[in-house]
């Protein structure tokens, strides 16, 4: 399997976003697609999945070759509800069964055992196979819950209804939907953007062990560099094509860059010297041999080129903070409720003048929601006091989709500038890359990063002293990321940021409060520092163990909701904390029938890999029979899904022996 982009071109209003453009996707190819914002990124996906067509040029799918796509935004079903939304991601299988039937009938005329042609029949069969197997296995619905687990549904969430949920949880639901179908071709289009750090790590472990080939399109570099073995960047409407991750290629690129520029300086100094002479000799006849041999020598330079850099620049700078008091925000036993539903509680912490800390942990814990207390937005118990003379700049991560998307650029400015900062409106919009035309620009044909760079303008019109970020590098491409982290660490103000971004965080911010299980717990030092000191592989680590479910009344209402990620919260304990008698009883008994089942499916798990091991020796020793690829596939998708039945009968053990 392998698709081929042949000689793509794109335009739009006589600019050309690629030229003649050629490369090829293949069979387990892990693709970092990367570029400045507006490069044509999410384009180039759109037409790989066939949704765009090119100005001129083709790709080539084989047949039988399955795409799946997920774009930055989309629309879904609010009729159904989250389980039976994730659920029609089965629905292609009588056309699978149709396809294998085909691929069947096929097999049994020909004779041509030996050709790739054959060959590749067979892979597809098997492949086929495996997914039938799958799918219609009982343990789909094994699969699912542990799909949606792993992006951070919990149990209580599978029978809402989709309209429940917000924009961001709704996206996981799709792609949810999309890992489900195990398409051929994978084409992600900013998939961590509505992640928390816990999903985004199991998401790259699903990528590198269970994903076929991947188009990802993700400005979170640790995300890139964990899943992607390859580098295809975008720039100037050409593509640079590296098998290395990002990180690697960085160092790569560089070096091409300056390998090439010595190669041309050495050859324009080379052809400098020819012209020289053949100018000074041209008229001598005693050097009219020599003269002749050096322009027919120029002639047949292959002369280089140097590649065209992109050299266009953000910069970014944050006014000098006016100094506030020593302490500008002091909590103390902070809580937040959405009726009986407690987001948390009892939060206690000082953020000191110049301190630069992290809120970090999983969605739906409060870090946004304490962000909007700190503003004076919601209302909380507690004591929250805000220092003297703080003046707060906020950005929030819905922003850039409430600007005005039928005026332009300068006119987006301009309605929120007051005073003498009028005057440099387009001196601001020409540091943040909208100068000349661009500023002209309807705000509706800009990127996602376009438009949050747009958002982010606003926090410049006036000096603020306390900068809160809420996800703000989300859609911001990667130097543009790099350019605002050294921006706030030259800021000499206060800092809050509320980010997923391993990267983004490290060597940021000195202070990291981890929002969990309803409480908010300060840990001194950087991301991967907090990291080390909880022993931890990844901050997926934080909430290991599936909570239990809470009761209806526990949730939050629909508003609420649609605001505020997926909750939930333990069930009261006893005040002793300790279980009666009647109590061990019942949880030694639920313990025992919970290790039962991890024993048979680890018994199962330990079958199948026998039985896989037997047939793979029955193939080795040669001359197998007919069945016995159809046979290897079978088994080993049975082997699979007892895999996901241990792991969670595992989970459910732990959760009920650590309550």
């Amino acid at each position: 399997m392998s698709i081929s982009i042949n000689s793509l071109s794109v335009e739009f209003s006589a600019k050309s976003l690629f030229d003649n453009i050629s490369y090829i996707i293949n069979r387990k190819d892990k693709i970092a697609l990367v570029g400045k914002n507006g490069a044509g990124k999410s384009t180039m996906l759109k037409i790989i999945a066939g949704i765009q067509k090119p100005t001129s040029g083709s790709v080539s799918v084989p047949r039988d070759t399955t795409i799946g796509y997920l774009p930055q935004h989309m629309t879904i079903n609010d009729t159904s509800t989250v389980i039976e939304e994730v659920r029609s991601a089965f629905s292609h299988i009588d056309e699978m069964h149709s396809r294998l039937d085909a691929i069947n009938n096929e097999l049994a005329t020909r004779t041509d055992y030996e050709s790739q042609e054959y060959q590749a029949l067979i892979e597809t069969m098997t492949n086929l196979t495996d997914r039938v197997s799958m799918e219609e296995s009982e343990n789909c619905e094994a699969e699912m819950e542990k799909t949606l687990l792993g992006l951070g549904f919990l149990r209580s969430d599978f029978n809402r209804p989709t309209s429940e949920f917000s924009g961001g949880w709704r996206m996981r639901i799709e792609l949810a939907k999309l890992l489900l179908t195990r398409p051929d071709v994978l084409l992600l289009d900013e998939p961590t953007n509505h992640l928390d750090i816990e999903s985004i790590q199991w998401l790259e472990n699903f990528l590198i062990t269970k994903a076929n080939a991947v188009v990802l399109v993700s400005h979170d570099r640790a995300f890139i560099d964990n899943v992607t073995n390859r580098t295809i960047e975008i720039s100037l409407g050409k593509i640079y094509d590296y098998s290395v991750n990002y990180s690697k290629y960085v160092v790569l690129r560089q070096e091409r860059l300056e390998q090439q520029m010595r190669a041309y300086q050495n050859q324009q100094k080379m052809i400098q010297e020819t012209e020289d002479f053949i100018e000074r000799f041209r008229y001598k006849a005693t050097k009219s041999v020599q003269v002749q041999s050096r322009i027919k020598q120029l002639a047949k330079i292959d002369r280089i080129e140097v590649d065209e850099v992109d050299t266009s620049h953000l910069n970014l700078k944050f006014p000098p903070a006016p100094r506030s008091g020593d302490y500008p925000v002091i909590a103390d036993n902070v809580g937040k409720a959405y009726g009986d539903h407690q987001v948390f509680d009892h939060a206690t912490f000082t953020i000191k003048r110049g301190e630069k800390v992290a809120f970090v942990g999983k969605n739906g814990e409060g870090k946004s929601t304490l962000v909007k207390c700190i503003m004076g937005e919601l209302p909380f118990t507690g004591n929250l006091k805000i220092g003297h003379n703080v003046k707060i700049g906020y950005f929030a991560q819905n922003q850039a989709q409430l600007l005005d998307e039928d005026i332009t650029v300068f006119d987006t400015i301009d309605r929120v500038a007051v005073g003498d900062i009028r005057t440099k409106i387009r001196d601001i919009l020409g540091a943040f890359m909208f100068g000349g035309e661009a500023s002209d620009k309807k705000v509706k044909v800009l990127s996602g990063g376009e438009k949050t760079r747009l958002a982010m303008i606003r926090l410049l019109l006036e000096p603020v002293n306390l900068l809160i970020l809420d996800e703000p590098t989300n859609h911001l491409d990667m130097k543009t990321k790099d350019i605002l982290k050294q921006a706030i660490k030259d800021f000499n103000g206060t800092v809050i940021v509320v980010s997923h971004d391993r990267e983004f965080l490290d060597g940021l911010v000195e202070k990291v409060y981890e929002f969990g299980g309803g409480e908010v717990k300060e840990c001194l030092g950087g991301i991967y520092e907090f990291l080390e000191k909880k022993k931890l592989a990844s901050l997926a680590e934080l909430e290991r163990t599936v909570r239990p479910d809470a009761s209806t009344k526990n949730q939050p209402t629909q508003q609420q909701k649609s605001t505020t990620a997926p909750t939930e919260t333990s069930a009261p304990q006893q005040s002793a904390g300790k279980l009666s008698y009647a109590q061990q009883r019942e949880h030694d008994k639920l313990v025992r029938k919970a290790r039962k089942k991890v024993e048979e499916a680890e018994a199962e798990v330990g079958r199948l890999e026998q039985e896989v091991a037997d047939i793979e020796k029955e193939i080795s020793a040669g001359n197998p029979p007919a069945d016995i690829y159809e046979r290897h596939a079978a088994t080993t998708k049975q082997l699979e899904n007892a895999m996901s039945l241990w792991e969670l009968a595992s989970m459910e053990l732990d959760s009920i022996s650590n309550p």
